[in-house]
């Protein structure tokens, strides 16, 4: 499905040019780091040293680097020794995350207008219908890519739901969530979600009048709940177009099965996987073309592929 998507040899070679301009980089913001590591924290070490040989001169005797307040300058210099440390491998941190917003744009070469965010909350969030995902208490979202495919706007999210109960963390979701502009609009909501997943529980104790259940009258009706506002315009795309592709992605997804929800204009396809999709290796990392920019081509593609099938729903 990707292969069509792949960049040509001019942008590839482009690309590995980027590479290796970053490798070189990469290999001096490490040596700085094997310099700045051991420099902060021996000048904290060294500070630490002289504040205790202060606090000496004030303690008892008998309480000689061990008086209460060398027991707090010593829990203050442990977790102050987190942060410098941080600090001092900041140029590697720095270093990739420029590389990523530079080389993301370039491989997705297929999505136009193209913005980048990380952990904000998404503007489509809102209106994604709370029956798809349940009743969840903290929300997490990491990479967001938003722009247009195939001549249709999008809003791509790495999102992670969940519910604290009975002391636990329940999840509710964790993947992909796909937010695009549908086709052909749908009067009213309708949703497919797993009849066997947590989130079930929290969806019939929110939300257990709002939509009415119908089914697909075939074997998806085992594993996935379908509910609706508008039954009459409903029914034909569950027993239809939306059977076939909830069919197809059971095929084509590797994770937990996929969920759909459409709600007037707007469409959403929830792929649940733990990959990060669009994080590049850890500065130590030589990288790699063929390694780890290929194939996060591959996923970028296969998702607006896959969401590109769904927006057709019920035309």
């Amino acid at each position: 499905m990707s292969a069509g998507f792949m960049p040509d040899e001019s942008v590839i070679a482009g690309i590995r040019r980027d590479l290796d301009a970053y490798e070189a980089r990469r290999k001096a913001a490490k040596r700085s780091v094997l310099w700045r590591v051991p420099l902060f924290l021996g000048l904290l070490a060294l500070a630490v040293v002289v504040l205790a040989v202060v606090f000496n001169l004030a303690a008892d005797p008998a309480e000689t680097w061990v008086s209460t307040p060398h027991l707090y300058l010593y829990a203050v210099a442990f977790i102050a020794s987190f942060f410098v440390y941080f600090r001092a491998a900041k140029p590697a941190g720095d270093l990739q995350a420029s590389l990523r917003e530079k080389l993301l744009p370039i491989v997705f070469g297929f999505v136009g207008d193209m913005r980048l965010a990380k952990g904000e909350t998404p503007g489509s969030f809102a209106r994604l219908p709370r029956e798809t995902i349940g009743d969840y208490s903290d929300s997490h979202f990491d990479d967001i890519v938003s722009g247009t495919y195939e001549g249709f706007s999008f809003e791509l999210y790495e999102t992670a739901l969940w519910r604290r109960v009975d002391k636990s963390d329940v999840t509710l979701f964790d993947g992909i969530i796909v937010a695009f502009d549908i086709a052909k609009p749908f009067p009213g909501t309708l949703v497919a979600t797993l009849k066997t997943n947590t989130v079930m529980g929290f969806f019939r104790e929110m939300f257990g009048g709002g939509l009415q259940e119908i089914s697909s009258g075939g074997e998806l009706d085992k594993a996935y709940d379908f509910r609706t506002d508008n039954v009459e315009a409903a029914q034909p795309l569950v027993s239809g177009q939306m059977a076939q592709a909830l069919n197809w992605l059971k095929e084509a997804w590797p994770g937990e099965p996929a969920r759909i929800a459409l709600t007037e204009r707007d469409g959403f396809l929830l792929l649940p996987h733990k990959k990060e999709f669009f994080e590049l290796p850890a500065s130590t990392v030589v990288l790699d073309y063929k390694a780890h920019i290929e194939p996060m081509i591959a996923d970028m593609a296969t998702i607006l592929a896959t969401a590109a099938l769904v927006r057709k729903i019920g035309t």
